[in-house]
C-alpha cells in the first residue's frame, strides 16, 4: 500500500497534472486562434475590452443574477464553487507539497477554516446533486456529467476530511488517502475534456464570444444567398 501511495502521489500525480495543464493549454490556444480569426474577418476592428471585463466580472460575481431565478439554488452553487476552489488551493498540506516540489508557497488557511469550508462544500455539493435529481426543471436540462461531477468533486473532500479529523486505523487511513489522491488525479484528467474547463478559461471565453459575433463584411448577403432569399424585399 505504501508503494502504491508513493506512486500515486509522485509519478502519477505529475502525469495527471501535466495532462490537465496541456489540455487546458490546448483549449486556450484554440480559443486564441478563434479570437484572432474572428478579429481578422470582422469589419469592426475595435476590441470591446470594457464589455468583456464587465461580462467576466458578472459571471465571476453573479450578484445581480441571484434574485432573478432560483435564488436559494444559485447561492448554494456559488458557495460550493468557492469552497471547491479555495480549499484545495490554500490548504496547508497542499501548499507544503507545492513548496517541496517547486519551492514556491503562499498564504494558507487555518485548519479550522479549512475544515469548515470542507464541510460546507460537502453539504452544498449534496444539495446541488439533490436539486438536480429532484427538480423537474433542473433534470430536464441536465446531462449525465451534471449529476456525476458534484459527486466526484466531493470524494477528495470527504476522504481528505476523514484523514485529517477522524481517528482511523493505519490501514483505513491509507485506503482513504489513496482514494483522496486518485480522485483528485481523476479530476485533473477530466477537467480539460468537460465543462469544468470553463472555470479556468472564462475570461478569455467572454472575449472570444464578443468577437465571434462581429460578423465579417457581406455576411448578410451570404446568408440570404444560402437561404435562397437574395434580392427578396425586406
Amino acid at each position: 500500500m505504501e508503494s502504491l501511495l508513493s506512486f500515486a502521489g509522485g509519478p502519477l500525480f505529475r502525469l495527471t497534472f501535466a495532462v490537465m495543464v496541456l489540455g487546458l493549454l490546448r483549449i486556450f490556444i484554440l480559443d486564441l486562434w478563434g479570437m484572432f480569426e474572428a478579429y481578422g474577418k470582422a469589419k469592426d476592428k475595435k476590441i470591446p475590452w470594457k464589455q468583456a471585463l464587465v461580462r467576466t466580472l458578472a459571471w465571476l460575481l453573479p450578484v445581480k443574477k441571484i434574485p432573478a431565478a432560483r435564488p436559494f439554488y444559485s447561492i448554494i452553487s456559488i458557495l460550493f464553487h468557492l469552497g471547491i476552489i479555495i480549499v484545495p488551493v490554500f490548504l496547508y498540506a497542499h501548499v507544503r507539497l507545492w513548496q517541496k516540489s517547486i519551492g514556491i508557497g503562499w498564504f494558507t488557511l487555518s485548519q479550522k477554516t479549512a475544515d469548515t469550508l470542507t464541510l460546507l462544500a460537502i453539504a452544498f455539493g449534496l444539495a446541488l446533486f439533490a436539486g438536480r435529481l429532484f427538480s423537474r426543471n433542473a433534470s430536464f436540462i441536465s446531462r449525465k456529467q451534471d449529476y456525476l461531477w458534484p459527486l466526484l468533486l466531493l470524494v477528495p473532500f470527504i476522504t481528505g476530511y476523514v484523514c485529517s479529523n477522524i481517528p482511523v486505523s493505519p490501514k483505513t487511513y491509507q485506503i482513504f488517502m489513496l482514494a483522496h489522491i486518485l480522485s483528485g488525479e481523476l479530476i485533473f484528467v477530466l477537467i480539460p475534456f468537460s465543462k469544468i474547463a470553463h472555470i479556468l478559461l472564462l475570461p478569455l471565453s467572454q472575449l472570444v464570444s464578443l468577437l465571434a459575433w462581429r460578423f465579417p463584411p457581406d455576411t448578410d448577403e451570404a446568408i440570404c444567398t444560402t437561404l435562397g432569399k437574395k434580392g427578396a424585399p425586406v
